[in-house]
């Protein structure tokens, strides 16, 4: 556990000395969120999209996100180092994974109240259920994507093999989370908000776990 946290903690490091890579993913989902509001047709539309719209920008994010946790170890030489760095993979992988998830959350943040603003989104139903929905929905995200992200980290086409892989493997847990965030945003009289938080704490829970096994076994192989 220790080990993770120092892990986690050098790569917040890198992340603050990078502060124009977040601006840039928050741009990035923002455009997303307004290309979508002037596309929409009616008012109505717009509303109801609300939630899928929060996830689809973070699941486009993401790939820029995922892509570039990388960055420093491969232009520094360092992937090498990474592997024979003296911590068990299943901590550098939470340590890693932990990291890619505040960074997707620290947008979701940003975005979320603009996007609210943007769409009207009424808020009728258990708002308090949406930090839920937003923890265990960038957590099932940034678990696979950071074991992807090593797989892809020496591709030359990493940025297009990343979502190839990523993407058949989150979107029932995107669904969840675009799911239950509608219902937060529209009212939820049938009280379905719970099975779908449920069914997205069953996905993160899978994600990280597999993830972190595969994502040690790689490095030990490496």
């Amino acid at each position: 556990m220790r080990a993770a946290l120092i892990v986690l903690q050098k790569e917040l490091l890198l992340e603050w000395r990078q502060r124009a890579r977040i601006s840039g993913l928050f741009f990035f989902a923002l455009a997303v969120v307004v290309m979508v509001a002037f596309a929409s047709p009616t008012e109505g539309i717009l509303k109801q999209s609300a939630g899928g719209t929060l996830w689809i920008a973070l699941l486009l994010a993401s790939t820029r996100s995922l892509d570039q946790s990388y960055v420093v170890e491969m232009e520094n030489g360092a992937l090498e180092g990474l592997i024979l760095w003296p911590v068990d993979g299943v901590s550098l992988f939470f340590g890693k994974a932990l990291a890619n998830m505040a960074v997707l959350i620290i947008v979701a943040v940003a975005v979320t109240p603009l996007l609210i603003a943007m769409y009207d989104a009424p808020l009728k139903g258990n708002l308090w259920l949406g930090p839920l929905f937003l923890v265990l929905g960038t957590a099932a995200l940034a678990a696979p994507g950071t074991l992807y992200g090593l797989i892809t980290a020496q591709s030359r086409g990493s940025s297009v093999l990343l979502p190839m892989l990523l993407f058949p493997l989150v979107i029932p847990a995107i669904l969840a989370a675009a799911k239950g965030t509608t219902l937060v945003m529209h009212g939820d009289a049938m009280g379905q908000a719970w099975s779908w938080l449920g069914l997205l704490l069953a996905f993160a829970i899978l994600h990280w776990s597999l993830s972190g096994l595969f994502f040690a076994q790689i490095l030990e192989d490496g």
